[in-house]
Protein backbone atom coordinates (compact mmCIF):
# COMPACT_ATOMS: atom_id res chain seq x y z
CA UNK A 1 0.00 0.00 0.00
CA UNK A 2 0.82 3.66 -0.34
CA UNK A 3 0.12 5.09 2.65
CA UNK A 4 -0.27 8.76 3.37
CA UNK A 5 0.12 10.74 6.88
CA UNK A 6 -0.69 14.42 7.22
CA UNK A 7 -0.71 16.43 10.82
CA UNK A 8 -3.15 18.92 11.31
CA UNK A 9 -4.51 22.16 13.74
CA UNK A 10 -2.39 23.14 16.56
CA UNK A 11 1.38 21.66 16.45
CA UNK A 12 1.91 19.13 20.13
CA UNK A 13 5.22 17.52 21.22
CA UNK A 14 4.70 13.28 19.97
CA UNK A 15 4.18 14.27 16.40
CA UNK A 16 7.46 13.51 15.46
CA UNK A 17 7.97 10.18 17.15
CA UNK A 18 4.15 9.60 15.96
CA UNK A 19 5.25 10.01 11.93
CA UNK A 20 8.71 8.17 12.65
CA UNK A 21 7.15 4.94 14.33
CA UNK A 22 4.37 5.19 10.85
CA UNK A 23 7.02 5.52 8.91
CA UNK A 24 9.45 2.45 10.12
CA UNK A 25 6.60 0.11 10.40
CA UNK A 26 5.15 0.87 7.17
CA UNK A 27 8.57 0.16 5.32
CA UNK A 28 9.44 -2.90 7.49
CA UNK A 29 5.97 -4.14 6.08
CA UNK A 30 6.91 -3.77 2.12
CA UNK A 31 4.59 -0.60 2.07
CA UNK A 32 5.44 3.02 0.64
CA UNK A 33 4.79 6.26 3.26
CA UNK A 34 4.48 9.41 1.55
CA UNK A 35 3.74 12.75 3.84
CA UNK A 36 1.12 15.52 3.16
CA UNK A 37 2.73 18.37 3.91
CA UNK A 38 1.20 21.33 5.41
CA UNK A 39 -2.23 19.67 6.79
CA UNK A 40 -5.21 19.32 4.81
CA UNK A 41 -3.63 22.44 2.33
CA UNK A 42 -1.32 20.20 1.26
CA UNK A 43 -4.00 18.67 -0.54
CA UNK A 44 -6.14 21.58 -1.26
CA UNK A 45 -3.70 22.92 -2.99
CA UNK A 46 -1.61 20.23 -4.30
CA UNK A 47 -1.50 21.07 -8.58
CA UNK A 48 -1.01 17.73 -10.25
CA UNK A 49 0.23 20.24 -13.22
CA UNK A 50 3.06 22.16 -11.31
CA UNK A 51 5.67 21.07 -10.01
CA UNK A 52 6.67 23.49 -7.40
CA UNK A 53 3.46 22.07 -5.29
CA UNK A 54 4.47 18.21 -5.48
CA UNK A 55 7.73 19.48 -3.55
CA UNK A 56 5.76 22.07 -0.82
CA UNK A 57 2.78 19.64 -0.28
CA UNK A 58 4.57 16.23 -0.60
CA UNK A 59 7.49 14.51 0.87
CA UNK A 60 8.44 10.69 0.29
CA UNK A 61 9.47 9.37 3.48
CA UNK A 62 12.44 7.08 4.35
CA UNK A 63 13.90 5.96 7.22
CA UNK A 64 16.80 8.40 6.57
CA UNK A 65 14.31 11.44 6.20
CA UNK A 66 12.66 10.45 9.98
CA UNK A 67 16.10 8.88 11.36
CA UNK A 68 15.92 12.22 13.98
CA UNK A 69 12.71 13.56 14.26
CA UNK A 70 11.65 12.17 17.46
CA UNK A 71 14.12 14.24 19.08
CA UNK A 72 12.21 17.32 18.66
CA UNK A 73 8.61 18.63 19.28
CA UNK A 74 6.42 19.93 16.48
CA UNK A 75 5.63 18.10 13.21
CA UNK A 76 8.39 18.43 10.64
CA UNK A 77 5.69 18.07 7.85
CA UNK A 78 3.95 21.06 9.46
CA UNK A 79 0.52 22.08 10.05
CA UNK A 80 -2.09 23.98 8.75
CA UNK A 81 -5.99 24.79 10.46
CA UNK A 82 -6.87 24.56 6.57
CA UNK A 83 -10.61 23.10 5.97
CA UNK A 84 -10.83 22.00 2.11
CA UNK A 85 -15.08 22.08 3.26
CA UNK A 86 -15.11 25.37 3.92
CA UNK A 87 -12.68 27.63 1.57
CA UNK A 88 -12.82 31.97 1.30
CA UNK A 89 -13.13 32.76 -1.70
CA UNK A 90 -10.00 34.87 -1.45
CA UNK A 91 -8.18 31.51 -0.36
CA UNK A 92 -9.33 28.80 -3.48
CA UNK A 93 -7.27 27.59 -5.67
CA UNK A 94 -6.28 29.73 -8.57
CA UNK A 95 -5.28 26.82 -10.60
CA UNK A 96 -9.18 25.47 -9.73
CA UNK A 97 -12.42 27.40 -10.72
CA UNK A 98 -14.73 28.11 -7.84
CA UNK A 99 -17.90 27.81 -9.82
CA UNK A 100 -16.92 24.07 -10.24
CA UNK A 101 -17.58 23.55 -6.21
CA UNK A 102 -20.95 23.53 -4.60
CA UNK A 103 -21.13 26.71 -2.13
CA UNK A 104 -22.66 27.08 1.47
CA UNK A 105 -24.75 29.18 2.72
CA UNK A 106 -22.13 31.45 4.13
CA UNK A 107 -20.80 31.64 1.17
CA UNK A 108 -17.50 29.19 2.14
CA UNK A 109 -16.40 26.76 -1.18
CA UNK A 110 -16.22 22.87 -0.41
CA UNK A 111 -13.23 21.13 -2.76
CA UNK A 112 -13.48 17.69 -1.54
CA UNK A 113 -13.96 16.55 -4.84
CA UNK A 114 -10.63 18.01 -5.65
CA UNK A 115 -9.30 16.90 -2.49
CA UNK A 116 -10.61 13.36 -3.24
CA UNK A 117 -8.87 13.91 -6.82
CA UNK A 118 -5.54 14.27 -5.38
CA UNK A 119 -5.07 11.30 -3.14
CA UNK A 120 -6.06 9.02 -5.77
CA UNK A 121 -3.52 11.26 -8.33
CA UNK A 122 -0.97 10.76 -5.23
CA UNK A 123 -1.87 6.94 -5.49
CA UNK A 124 -2.16 6.15 -1.67
CA UNK A 125 -4.09 3.59 -0.87
CA UNK A 126 -4.71 4.77 3.00
CA UNK A 127 -4.43 7.86 4.41
CA UNK A 128 -3.27 8.48 7.96
CA UNK A 129 -3.99 12.33 9.49
CA UNK A 130 -3.13 13.09 12.80
CA UNK A 131 -5.13 15.54 14.49
CA UNK A 132 -7.60 17.10 17.01
CA UNK A 133 -11.41 17.05 16.70
CA UNK A 134 -11.28 19.09 13.61
CA UNK A 135 -8.67 17.88 11.55
CA UNK A 136 -10.36 14.68 12.29
CA UNK A 137 -13.50 15.67 11.75
CA UNK A 138 -12.91 16.33 7.92
CA UNK A 139 -11.05 12.79 8.17
CA UNK A 140 -14.45 11.59 8.82
CA UNK A 141 -16.36 13.39 5.60
CA UNK A 142 -12.77 12.18 3.57
CA UNK A 143 -14.11 8.38 4.43
CA UNK A 144 -17.83 9.19 4.38
CA UNK A 145 -16.93 9.93 0.58
CA UNK A 146 -14.96 6.32 0.22
CA UNK A 147 -11.50 7.24 1.10
CA UNK A 148 -9.81 4.70 3.51
CA UNK A 149 -8.67 6.84 6.54
CA UNK A 150 -7.14 5.84 10.02
CA UNK A 151 -6.88 8.27 12.38
CA UNK A 152 -4.69 9.19 15.43
CA UNK A 153 -5.93 11.78 17.68
CA UNK A 154 -3.71 14.55 19.21
CA UNK A 155 -4.30 17.63 21.34
CA UNK A 156 -2.81 19.33 24.38
CA UNK A 157 -6.66 19.95 25.82
CA UNK A 158 -7.11 15.86 25.58
CA UNK A 159 -10.50 16.91 24.11
CA UNK A 160 -11.26 14.84 21.01
CA UNK A 161 -14.23 12.61 21.78
CA UNK A 162 -13.89 8.64 21.79
CA UNK A 163 -10.73 8.58 23.10
CA UNK A 164 -9.21 8.93 27.10
CA UNK A 165 -5.91 9.94 25.86
CA UNK A 166 -4.99 12.08 22.96
CA UNK A 167 -0.93 13.06 22.01
CA UNK A 168 0.72 16.00 23.31
CA UNK A 169 -1.71 16.04 26.56
CA UNK A 170 1.34 14.47 29.10
CA UNK A 171 3.84 16.81 27.60
CA UNK A 172 1.31 19.80 28.38
CA UNK A 173 0.74 19.07 31.57
CA UNK A 174 4.13 18.47 32.87
CA UNK A 175 5.28 21.74 31.23
CA UNK A 176 2.19 23.32 32.97
CA UNK A 177 3.26 22.26 36.57
CA UNK A 178 7.13 22.79 35.63
CA UNK A 179 6.22 26.51 34.82
CA UNK A 180 3.34 27.01 38.08
CA UNK A 181 6.18 26.03 40.15
CA UNK A 182 8.97 28.64 38.65
CA UNK A 183 6.49 31.48 38.72
CA UNK A 184 6.04 31.15 42.54
CA UNK A 185 9.25 32.82 43.16
CA UNK A 186 8.32 35.83 41.42
CA UNK A 187 4.75 35.82 43.22
CA UNK A 188 6.34 34.77 46.35
CA UNK A 189 8.94 37.34 46.28
CA UNK A 190 5.96 40.32 45.94
CA UNK A 191 3.41 38.50 47.33
CA UNK A 192 0.51 38.76 44.64
CA UNK A 193 -1.83 36.59 43.35
CA UNK A 194 -0.48 34.85 40.64
CA UNK A 195 -3.19 33.83 37.33
CA UNK A 196 -1.99 31.01 35.25
CA UNK A 197 -3.90 30.38 32.24
CA UNK A 198 -4.08 27.44 30.23
CA UNK A 199 -5.06 26.15 26.91
CA UNK A 200 -8.49 24.81 27.10
CA UNK A 201 -11.43 25.44 24.69
CA UNK A 202 -14.18 23.40 25.84
CA UNK A 203 -12.19 20.96 28.06
CA UNK A 204 -10.30 22.15 31.67
CA UNK A 205 -8.43 19.18 32.12
CA UNK A 206 -5.28 20.68 31.69
CA UNK A 207 -6.18 23.16 34.00
CA UNK A 208 -7.95 20.60 36.91
CA UNK A 209 -4.76 18.00 36.10
CA UNK A 210 -1.75 20.82 36.19
CA UNK A 211 -3.29 22.46 39.34
CA UNK A 212 -4.07 18.96 41.13
CA UNK A 213 -0.28 18.07 40.52
CA UNK A 214 1.05 21.53 41.17
CA UNK A 215 -0.82 22.14 44.58
CA UNK A 216 -2.24 25.47 43.44
CA UNK A 217 -4.70 26.83 45.65
CA UNK A 218 -7.69 27.58 43.18
CA UNK A 219 -8.40 26.34 40.00
CA UNK A 220 -11.30 27.58 37.40
CA UNK A 221 -11.80 25.62 34.21
CA UNK A 222 -13.79 25.96 30.88
CA UNK A 223 -17.01 23.52 32.14
CA UNK A 224 -17.97 25.79 35.58
CA UNK A 225 -18.78 29.74 35.08
CA UNK A 226 -17.30 31.18 38.34
CA UNK A 227 -17.96 33.95 40.45
CA UNK A 228 -15.45 36.59 40.72
CA UNK A 229 -16.36 38.01 44.19
CA UNK A 230 -16.58 34.30 45.32
CA UNK A 231 -13.04 33.48 43.87
CA UNK A 232 -11.41 36.60 45.21
CA UNK A 233 -12.15 36.24 48.76
CA UNK A 234 -11.02 32.44 48.35
CA UNK A 235 -7.83 33.83 47.27
CA UNK A 236 -7.60 36.13 49.53
CA UNK A 237 -7.97 33.50 52.45
CA UNK A 238 -5.15 31.60 50.81
CA UNK A 239 -2.75 34.65 50.28
CA UNK A 240 -3.21 35.07 54.34
CA UNK A 241 -2.52 31.78 55.17
CA UNK A 242 0.47 31.33 53.22
CA UNK A 243 3.34 32.61 55.51
CA UNK A 244 5.13 33.46 52.15
CA UNK A 245 2.06 35.94 51.54
CA UNK A 246 0.80 34.40 48.01
CA UNK A 247 -1.62 32.62 45.96
CA UNK A 248 -1.70 30.77 42.74
CA UNK A 249 -4.70 29.70 40.25
CA UNK A 250 -5.15 28.73 37.22
CA UNK A 251 -7.91 29.44 34.40
CA UNK A 252 -8.98 27.85 31.19
CA UNK A 253 -8.53 29.66 28.00
CA UNK A 254 -12.02 28.83 27.53
CA UNK A 255 -13.21 29.92 30.74
CA UNK A 256 -15.48 32.60 31.88
CA UNK A 257 -17.84 34.70 34.78
CA UNK A 258 -21.14 33.87 35.20
CA UNK A 259 -23.64 35.87 33.14
CA UNK A 260 -20.54 36.72 30.86
CA UNK A 261 -19.13 35.19 27.74
CA UNK A 262 -15.77 33.56 26.73
CA UNK A 263 -13.15 35.82 25.64
CA UNK A 264 -12.10 35.57 22.10
CA UNK A 265 -10.32 37.34 19.60
CA UNK A 266 -9.90 37.74 15.71
CA UNK A 267 -11.38 35.90 12.72
CA UNK A 268 -13.15 32.60 13.16
CA UNK A 269 -10.85 30.28 11.71
CA UNK A 270 -12.04 27.44 8.46
CA UNK A 271 -13.68 25.62 11.37
CA UNK A 272 -15.75 28.09 12.77
CA UNK A 273 -13.21 29.02 15.91
CA UNK A 274 -12.34 32.47 17.30
CA UNK A 275 -8.24 32.46 18.86
CA UNK A 276 -9.09 32.08 22.30
CA UNK A 277 -6.79 33.46 25.43
CA UNK A 278 -7.15 36.90 27.49
CA UNK A 279 -9.15 35.85 30.33
CA UNK A 280 -6.02 35.17 32.76
CA UNK A 281 -5.16 38.88 31.99
CA UNK A 282 -9.12 40.14 32.38
CA UNK A 283 -9.48 37.94 35.21
CA UNK A 284 -6.16 39.17 37.07
CA UNK A 285 -7.07 42.80 36.44
CA UNK A 286 -11.11 42.26 38.16
CA UNK A 287 -9.09 40.48 41.20
CA UNK A 288 -6.60 43.87 41.55
CA UNK A 289 -9.82 45.78 41.62
CA UNK A 290 -11.96 43.74 44.07
CA UNK A 291 -9.14 42.76 46.95
CA UNK A 292 -7.00 45.56 46.05
CA UNK A 293 -4.25 43.15 46.51
CA UNK A 294 -1.39 43.33 43.62
CA UNK A 295 -1.59 40.63 40.81
CA UNK A 296 0.45 39.31 38.11
CA UNK A 297 -0.69 37.20 34.88
CA UNK A 298 1.35 34.08 32.79
CA UNK A 299 -0.33 33.01 29.69
CA UNK A 300 1.36 30.24 29.00
CA UNK A 301 0.08 28.89 25.09
CA UNK A 302 2.59 28.11 23.29
CA UNK A 303 5.14 27.23 26.08
CA UNK A 304 2.64 24.55 26.52
CA UNK A 305 2.99 22.67 23.04
CA UNK A 306 7.21 23.54 22.78
CA UNK A 307 10.13 21.55 22.90
CA UNK A 308 10.39 18.16 22.98
CA UNK A 309 7.96 15.33 24.10
CA UNK A 310 7.97 13.63 27.94
CA UNK A 311 8.42 9.98 27.83
CA UNK A 312 4.46 9.09 28.60
CA UNK A 313 3.41 11.07 25.39
CA UNK A 314 6.60 9.18 23.32
CA UNK A 315 5.30 5.82 24.70
CA UNK A 316 1.73 6.56 23.35
CA UNK A 317 2.38 8.53 20.21
CA UNK A 318 4.39 5.12 18.97
CA UNK A 319 1.46 2.95 20.49
CA UNK A 320 -0.92 4.44 18.66
CA UNK A 321 1.48 4.51 15.46
CA UNK A 322 1.43 0.63 15.38
CA UNK A 323 -1.95 0.20 16.13
CA UNK A 324 -2.96 2.37 13.12
CA UNK A 325 -0.80 0.53 11.27
CA UNK A 326 -2.15 -3.02 12.81
CA UNK A 327 -5.59 -1.83 11.60
CA UNK A 328 -4.19 -0.95 7.58
CA UNK A 329 -2.64 -4.40 7.87
CA UNK A 330 -5.93 -5.59 8.37
CA UNK A 331 -7.41 -3.25 6.00
CA UNK A 332 -9.75 -1.89 8.59
CA UNK A 333 -10.59 1.36 7.41
CA UNK A 334 -12.44 4.29 8.95
CA UNK A 335 -11.24 3.90 12.65
CA UNK A 336 -9.44 5.71 15.28
CA UNK A 337 -7.00 4.76 17.26
CA UNK A 338 -8.05 5.34 20.98
CA UNK A 339 -7.16 4.57 24.80
CA UNK A 340 -9.99 3.32 26.65
CA UNK A 341 -9.77 2.48 30.20
CA UNK A 342 -5.94 2.41 30.00
CA UNK A 343 -5.99 -0.29 27.05
CA UNK A 344 -5.02 0.49 23.35
CA UNK A 345 -8.09 0.17 21.06
CA UNK A 346 -10.00 1.44 17.72
CA UNK A 347 -13.21 3.50 18.05
CA UNK A 348 -15.59 4.61 14.99
CA UNK A 349 -13.65 7.58 12.54
CA UNK A 350 -16.51 9.56 13.10
CA UNK A 351 -16.17 9.56 16.93
CA UNK A 352 -14.65 13.42 17.17
CA UNK A 353 -17.55 14.62 15.78
CA UNK A 354 -19.89 12.81 18.00
CA UNK A 355 -19.80 14.84 21.20
CA UNK A 356 -17.79 17.16 23.09
CA UNK A 357 -15.35 15.24 25.70
CA UNK A 358 -15.18 17.41 28.96
CA UNK A 359 -14.35 17.37 32.77
CA UNK A 360 -16.18 15.13 34.83
CA UNK A 361 -17.04 17.86 37.21
CA UNK A 362 -19.36 16.00 39.86
CA UNK A 363 -16.56 13.39 40.37
CA UNK A 364 -13.76 15.63 40.19
CA UNK A 365 -14.16 18.96 41.15
CA UNK A 366 -15.55 21.18 43.72
CA UNK A 367 -18.07 23.73 42.09
CA UNK A 368 -17.99 25.88 45.83
CA UNK A 369 -14.45 26.25 46.42
CA UNK A 370 -13.01 26.22 42.63
CA UNK A 371 -10.41 23.34 43.09
CA UNK A 372 -9.98 19.68 42.34
CA UNK A 373 -11.96 17.29 43.87
CA UNK A 374 -9.44 14.24 44.13
CA UNK A 375 -9.55 12.06 46.99
CA UNK A 376 -10.47 8.61 46.37
CA UNK A 377 -8.74 7.24 43.04
CA UNK A 378 -9.02 3.39 43.83
CA UNK A 379 -10.32 1.75 40.85
CA UNK A 380 -9.94 4.82 38.89
CA UNK A 381 -7.48 5.14 35.20
CA UNK A 382 -4.08 7.02 35.69
CA UNK A 383 -5.37 10.03 34.05
CA UNK A 384 -8.72 10.49 35.96
CA UNK A 385 -10.40 11.03 33.22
Amino acid sequence: MRIGILTGGGDVPGLNPCIKALVNRAIDEGHEPIGIRRGWAGLLYYNPNDPETHQRYTLPLNKMVVRTIDRTGGTFLHTSRTNPSRVQMEKAPTFLDPECCPVDEHGFLDFTQHVLEMLEKLQIDVLIPIGGEDTLGYATRIHREGFPVISIPKTMDNDVFGTDFCIGFSTAVTRSVGFIHQLRSSAGSHERICVVELFGRHSGETSLIAAYLAGVDRAIISEVPFDLDKLSQLLLADKQANPSRYAVMTISEGSHEIGKTVVQTGVADPYGHKKLGGIGAVTAKRLEQVTGEKTMCQELAYLMRSGEPDALDIMVAVNYAHTAMDLAQEKKFGRMVALREGRYTDVDAASPTLGVKTVDVRSLYDIDEYRPKVMHVHGKPMFLY
